[in-house]
This record gives structure tokens, sequence and C-alpha cells, in this order.
């Protein structure tokens, strides 16, 4: 089938919600409803500047959640916007923009017959909707935009967390302090996808040796719609109405309730609304389960399990981001056939050989998990960058029984970033001037980033200052408010107001605080990092990340960065620490800061995508070569560590450790500070084009989608 919007289930209820909310509107504001329900004004150039400037304080105060903006927006606030001529154009404006793109005519791709059907235990589209964790679920949600702009059918499943993943709060000990709230679907950007007769849509699985309700809701993202699988329904007893309050639960049982749900109730759920998929494409092994429940649908209506399997394989394919043993977790065989102990006998399978289907070695050879069983159940299966293949080829070696890793039928495609969502507005108007519609129109092509070299300096440098003064001035007011909110001394909140400064160099570092991501290095001398960091000219360090609530050694980690702030008063203002990591803070973070620093244990981080963000903004990269920047770096673009492991972890943090201020102290600073007479930095913003240039054409998802389509999706 060949899936064009309004694509029926949840349709009704999408458009009585904004019905409802366009009521409540004056008439000038009125078309705003309609587009509050569909992400697509996300990524519109005048999206969230226009809901801004209604009313700045009621934006942040909604979460930037278009519909609770509009549902609390004061009357004297909304007939101030309706006086507003240029307010009324935009709004004209960005509401056809929506309407228009939506209703574009779906694309026809040989070899796809129906839509993709894309399964993801965590979307990242917007910091207003908090079902996502990191790089996984951001990914998935830049997936998700980049086939609404290809108008590639597609369809995707997920979770939909009440409670979504952990906030952080920081204490004066730098201790990191969970705590989680609560998701009012009521008051998101979402509709409840109901039946043939206008009920809500119940479906049902066995998980546990117990039947488990779930009701379904949809989230439009531009022309794609995302259906999300919900348990909290007071038919389910309180432990089941919880599988879905958490993302990745701390408790092993509810995780495995949230990838039955996922998986087999994904798998319903498209039986359901009759869609056939042209490929189901499970982004990690999460969802794992899908293509056996597919397939066990298959065996009850007469056909045998070999052809039910082969059928099904033929059109899964599965994209594994990680070789990190959590990220491949594994259970006892007694917690996975409590949990599935039904799906055997629906498939005719003995119980040991639904486990061999689960685990990398058949006939007992280790325990089962997700990850063996999405690959043995798709057709094609690929990593996230080419050393990532490399690694992924190596680790399940033993799976496909191969005398060599290159010999293992698994690929590589390397992720890539959604450039109209991470470009920051002062590039974004660079590149429209010097590029004009073709840096959007055919980003993937290197030709339309060519005129990035002729970019005159004193215009690139000038977009650079604009960019990181906005982030100083977004760090600066963060970090009061986050100070005052811990019961800091007065004087220490005001300290971050005079300490950033717009003008110096800044080095950003975001992302998860793991073990192998290695934040640690960062202080591995720290009377070296104190001397980089209060020299003159100054430099400024700026850390965001979230340790797992379990992760003790990332925890401590984080007090290691407060201690140190707190042993030296000269450090504590040019290293901040911006707490509660996400969406909102990670573009700020991409668009503002000069050089990106990326510290990973080589070969664990599969890929990456943060930095490529920074990279569109003209940020260069200070990086180990592992993931993406592996491929990327040509010697001109950036900064490189090798990153290389000897076998001692310890000499070899100390090697890097090193490396990593060498650079730091004899490279980077040096050539951000070499200035002309007239106050620039020729050879820095020259190096700045070289990356634009080079990393650009490739790391962005226009490129990947395609590769998606035309060697995954479409490769026999």
């Amino acid at each position: 089938m060949r899936l064009e919007l309004p694509f029926i289930p949840g349709a009704a209820d999408l458009a009585a919600r904004a019905a409802v909310l366009a009521d409540r509107l004056v008439d000038g504001l009125r078309p705003l409803a309609d587009v509050a329900y569909n992400y697509r004004w996300s990524w519109a150039p005048d999206g969230a500047a226009l809901f801004s400037d209604i009313s700045p304080y009621r934006w942040v105060a909604s979460g930037q959640n278009p519909v609770r903006f509009l549902e609390y927006l004061w009357p004297a606030t909304q007939a101030k916007a309706a006086r507003d001529e240029e307010i009324l154009r935009r709004i004209d404006a960005l509401a056809r923009f929506v309407a228009a793109d939506v209703e574009r005519p779906g694309r026809v791709r040989p070899g796809l017959d129906g839509p993709v059907v894309f399964f993801s235990a965590e979307f990242g589209l917007h910091v207003s909707l908090p079902i996502y964790a990191g790089g996984l679920g951001v990914l998935a949600g830049d997936f998700l935009k980049e086939a609404s702009d290809q108008a590639l059918p597609m369809i995707a499943i997920g979770l939909f967390y009440s409670r979504g993943y952990f906030r952080q709060r920081i204490d004066t000990s730098g201790r990191q302090h969970e705590y989680w709230l609560t998701n009012d679907s009521h008051g998101l950007p979402m509709g409840r996808v109901t039946g043939p007769d206008g009920t809500p849509l119940r479906l049902s699985v066995e998980l546990f040796g117990s039947s488990m309700l779930f009701q379904v809701w949809r989230v439009d993202v531009g022309r794609v719609p995302l259906f999300l699988l919900d348990s909290d329904l007071p038919q389910n007893d309180p432990v089941q109405r919880w599988t879905t309050a958490r993302l990745y639960d701390g408790s092993r049982a509810v995780r495995l309730a949230q990838y039955g749900l996922l998986g087999i109730g994904g798998a319903r759920l498209l039986r359901a609304l009759a869609v056939e998929p042209a490929v189901v494409h499970l982004n990690e092994g999460h969802a794992a389960l899908a293509p056996l429940e597919l397939a066990a649908s298959e065996v009850e209506a007469g056909a045998s399990l070999e052809e039910a399997l082969a059928r099904v394989r033929d059109g899964v394919v599965f994209t594994t981001h990680t070789p990190v043993a959590a990220g491949n977790e594994t259970y006892a065989e007694a917690e996975f056939l409590a949990a599935f102990g039904g799906l055997p006998a629906r498939l005719g399978l003995a119980e040991p050989e639904f486990l061999d289907l689960c685990r990398v070695r058949p006939g007992g050879g280790g325990e089962p998990g997700m990850t063996p069983l999405a690959l043995r159940m798709s057709r094609r299966r690929n990593g996230v960058s080419r050393l990532h293949g490399e690694v992924a080829r190596r680790i399940w070696r033993p799976l496909f029984g191969t005398a060599e890793a290159s010999d293992v039928p698994i690929t590589h495609v390397t992720n890539g970033a959604h450039l109209a969502t991470f470009t920051s507005a002062p590039l974004r108007r660079l590149y429209e001037r010097h590029l004009g519609e073709e840096w959007l129109r055919l980003p993937a092509d290197p030709a339309a980033w060519e005129p990035v070299r002729a970019i005159p300096n004193e215009e690139l440098w000038a977009a650079r200052q604009e960019a990181r003064a906005a982030l100083v001035d977004y760090v600066r007011a963060k970090s009061q408010q986050d100070r005052l909110q811990r019961g800091e001394q007065i004087d220490y909140v005001r300290a971050v107001a005079d300490a950033l400064r717009p003008d110096a160099l800044t080095l950003g570092f975001a992302r998860r605080v793991a073990t192998y991501k290695r934040l640690h290095l960062l202080l591995h001398d720290p009377d070296r990092l104190r001397r980089l960091l209060t020299g003159n000219p100054p430099v400024q360090l700026l850390i965001a990340g979230k340790a797992h609530p379990n992760d003790v050694d990332g925890k401590e980690t984080l007090q290691r960065v407060y201690r140190l702030k707190r042993d030296w008063d000269d450090v504590a203002e040019r290293m901040i620490f911006v707490e509660d990591y996400d969406l909102d803070v990670s573009r700020q973070l991409v668009a503002g800061c000069d050089v990106w620093v990326n510290l990973p244990r080589k070969p664990m981080e599969a890929s990456g995508t943060s930095g490529m963000k920074a990279a569109f903004n003209g940020a260069l990269q200070l990086s180990v070569l592992d993931g993406w920047w592996a491929e990327a770096y040509d010697g001109s673009n950036g900064w490189a560590i090798p990153g290389d492991d000897d076998g001692d972890e310890t000499a070899t943090d100390t090697r890097d450790a090193t490396r990593f201020y060498d650079l730091l102290e004899r490279e980077v600073i040096p050539l951000f500070n070499e200035r002309d007479a007239d106050g620039l930095p020729q050879a820095w913003c020259n190096r700045v084009k070289q990356s634009i240039v080079t990393c650009a054409p490739l790391f962005n998802t226009t490129r990947m989608v395609n590769e998606y389509v035309e060697r995954i999706y479409t490769s026999g």
C-alpha cells in the first residue's frame, strides 16, 4: 500500500483536539491550533521564533509545547498579538507552509511498494515530548523528519512513557539526583487512535503469563505518523500500568515487558490498522520480537514455520547502534521464558529452539537477548559508521559462524543529523545569503556546499560571534537559575554572569556521562587544565550530560568536576556544568561552541551525532578518531587524537589526555587567537570553512536516508 496523509487512525482525534484549541483563540491566532498538532513547525524557519515572539515568558514556561502554550495564552496577550500585522502575517505564512508541506504527494521509490515501518524504543523529536534518553532517540527523531522532508512513505512505532526519562538536579556537593515528571497526554500534541466505531482502540499482549491491554496515541511529524503504545489503562494492574512509565526503567522485568509491548504490540497494531509494510526497520534490538509476532500470525493462518520465518525475514532490516554491552542486554533463560513464554507455542517452537533464536550460539551458548534475535530475523543489517561496521562484524562473527569477520553480513550506514533542526539562526542566514536554497534542497550534494569557501571571513566570523554570544546568554541565565534552585550563595549565583565572555574560545563537551565517554580525561591533569582555562586570553569549558541512575562511576566523575570547581575559585567560572542535558541544551551548545570535544574509548563510540551538528554551525572537532570522525577527519578540518587501544587502559588514558592538552595548548588556542589587523582570525575561519565543506554534505540525514533506501531497504 502507499501511505498518504491524512492517515486515518488517530487523525479524527487530532483534528478534534485542534478544533477545541482553536475555539480558545482569537481569530488571528486560530490557524496556530492546527500547526500546534504537527511537529512540522519545529523545523520550519520561523516556527519556534513565532511562538516565542508572541509571548517569550509563556513559551519558556510551557516547555516550548505549542499546545500548552496556546491553551494558557492570556486573552490580553492574544489580543495584543492579533493587533500586530507582522505577527498575523507570520502566523498565516507558517500555517500555509505546514499545510502545504504535509499535503504534498508521496514520493514513490523504486522497490518500495508500501510504507517503511520504523520501530524504536525512543524518539527525540523535540524537547516538549520527552520520550527520549540520548543519541539513539535523537537519531530516530531526525530519521522521521528526513522521511517527511523526502515524502518517503513511513510509519513509526514507539512507546508513550508517561514519566519519560529522568530529569537531573545537581546538589552543592556535585551529587546527581534524579526525578521524573508526568507527561500529560491531554496537553501534548498527540491524538488518541480510535477504531472504526470511533471508540478508543484497545489491543492486548500476553506478557508474564497475563494479558495486558494497551491504547495507542498518534503524533504527527510532518508527513510521518508516529504511533505510541501506552499500557497506562485502568483495566491493567499497577505493575502492568507501570510498563510504559519510565524509559529504560531500572527493573529488568519492566524492561522486558517494554520490549514485549513494543515488538509484539507494535506488530499487532500493524495488523489492526491493516498496514502491509514494504520494510520493517528495527532501530536497535528493543523491538526484535516484532518479526516473531508477524511470523506467528502467519503460522496461525496455516503457513509452516519455515515459510513464515523466511517471508517475514525478507522484509526486516536491523540497525545496531552500539558495541557497548549495556546496549546489547542479555537475560537469564528463566527471565526470558517468564516474559514471553506464550510465543514459542504460537510459532510451533519448543522453548529451547525459541531461546536459540535469541542467543549468539545455539544449543545453550550464552544468555538470550534482543540483539541476536534481531540479527537472525533480518535480511539486511548495518552499523552506524564505517568503523562501527567493522567492530560489529568482529563482535557478532560467532552468531554467523564465519571464519573471518569480513564475511559477516553486516554493512554500515553512517549516521547523519537533520540540518534544518540543528542549524542555528546566524549560520542559517549566512548560508541563505551565500548558498541560496541549495544547502537545504540538495544538502547531500558536495557542490551545494562549495560556495562556503567564498564566504568572506568577516561574515563567517560575525555569524560565529553572534551564535557564541547567544549561547553565553543562555548559559548565564540557566546557570543562575540552577544555582538558585540548589540554594547556592547569591555571590556565587551572580558570578557566572560576570565570568562567561561572549568573545572567549568556548569548548563544549556534552554527552551521556558513561565511563567509555571519558569525561574524566578532561580532569586527568588538573594543574594543566587550570593553566589552560585561566590563561590569557581566556578559555571557557561548558560540560553537560547525565549519568544513568545506576552508574556509580559516572556520578563520581560529575562530583570530581564539582570538587575541582570548588577547590579552585579561578576555575569555577571558566568551567560550567549545564544541568539537565536535553534537546534544548544540546541545540544551544552545538550552535555556539567553537570547539566540540569528544574523547571516547576507541572503538566504543559507534557513531555520535552531536559533533556533526556542531560542524553544521561552524564548530571545529577535537576528537578521538572513533565513530563518524574516523571517516570525516582529513587533517585540515579539525583535530584528531588517534585513541588506539594498547591493552592498558590507564596508559591509554594518560596518552590520550596528554594529546588533548597538547593540541589545545599548542594548536587550538593559538589559532583561535591569531588575529589580523582587523581583528579577524583568518586561519581559524579557513579551517571552519574546510570543516563545513567536508562534513556538512556527508553527515546529514538526507545522505543517510538515501543510503538506507538504496542500500538497505531495496537492496537484495
